[in-house]
């Protein structure tokens, strides 16, 4: 079963091949990056009309790559929500226009439930039951996952996302757009212990989170320092800031690990690419015996593998994929709504 992925909802169009039985075959991204960068954020107008041009090269690319036809392939995935509406309907339409042409099935995606098994894709890939962190720019969630579509919320953030504390708060130190891998960056050269910054609901007895206040915090720091917030300052700030957001993820992510009673970790999302969130739940995981899994690093931003994945999943656990045709998107899709 030959399923092809397509992966539009904010600003990087994915396009990929996922067998069920040989796997990942082949898969193309382009990020907007550069584009965006511009304007200091994504500007939806502007990403939906760049998906557009980029989603028949990518397929073209794939599909070179893999050696395949698209007469090989079994059923079309992509993602249906959430995200930013525009880009969602390129990639919705795409999808269903080209498999209308090819007279095959359609396999409308959750965005989230994507990032939730991106690590399936790796060479050491979990087996369920696990608790994930999903943790990235617009969510950080902490989920139990029982089985394909079988998903228990356990906890999440209150306001801003721990994504996108990284990039607000590196635009506060003046980083350019997008500044959260820049900030983790900075935060390698700085001086541990100079700054003591917020652990928001480090210690409140549950698992959700709360990064506004953090935010916060940088802001407040950088205004009393005014001039004389050199290189050496925010290189500071920076490190106390990924020290503070580190803490809270590891300490809520080995309290999900306690009250489930589950022994295996999945982190996916961007910031699951952060190398000190890596390294601290590596040792962890040495200290307290429990396994964590992540995802390839080049799967942690979003992709057409993990949804073209996703897609296979699905079918193999017994969904059914619907006749080509409709173009419908949805925005805002929370993950307990979505049916196994």
């Amino acid at each position: 079963m030959l399923i092809l992925g397509v992966e539009s909802s904010c600003d990087e169009t994915g396009i990929a091949l996922y067998d069920s039985a040989a796997g990942l075959v082949a898969h193309a991204l382009h990020s907007q990056v550069a584009m965006h960068a511009e304007y200091g954020g994504v500007v939806p107008e502007l990403a939906s009309r760049d998906h557009i041009r980029r989603v028949v090269p990518l397929l073209r690319s794939v599909l070179a790559q893999s050696g395949k036809a698209l007469a090989d392939v079994d059923a079309v995935a992509y993602t249906r929500g959430p995200g930013l509406s525009g880009a969602l309907l390129v990639g919705c339409a795409f999808a269903e226009a080209l498999a209308l042409a090819l007279d095959k099935p359609t396999l409308p995606v959750h965005h989230l439930e994507g990032h939730l098994l991106s690590p399936l894709l790796s060479a050491d890939p979990p087996t369920f039951p696990f608790v994930a962190l999903l943790v990235s720019g617009g969510h950080t969630q902490l989920m139990r996952v029982s089985a394909v579509g079988d998903y228990e919320l356990l906890g999440e953030t209150l306001d801003d996302a721990a994504g996108e504390a990284f990039d607000k708060s590196a635009k506060l130190l003046g980083l350019p757009y997008p500044g959260g891998a820049l900030l983790s960056k900075l935060a390698e050269a700085g001086t541990p212990g100079r700054f003591s910054l917020p652990r928001p609901m480090l210690h409140s007895g549950d698992l959700n989170f709360s990064f506004s206040g953090l935010k916060t915090a940088v802001l407040t720091l950088v205004r009393e320092h005014g001039d004389s917030a050199d290189e050496n300052f925010r290189a500071d700030a920076a490190c106390a800031f990924q020290e503070a957001i580190v803490e809270v993820l590891l300490k809520k992510s080995l309290l999900a690990l306690k009250q489930t009673g589950l022994q295996r970790l999945v982190v996916a999302g961007g910031v699951g690419a952060n190398r000190q969130l890596r390294a601290s739940l590596d040792a962890a995981a040495k200290r307290k015996r429990f396994r964590v899994h992540y995802p390839e690093l080049e799967f942690c931003t979003d992709n057409g593998a993990m949804i073209a994945l996703a897609g296979c999943l699905r079918l193999q656990a017994g969904a059914v994929a619907k006749p080509a045709g409709s173009f419908a998107v949805q925005p805002r899709w929370p993950l307990s709504d979505l049916q196994r």
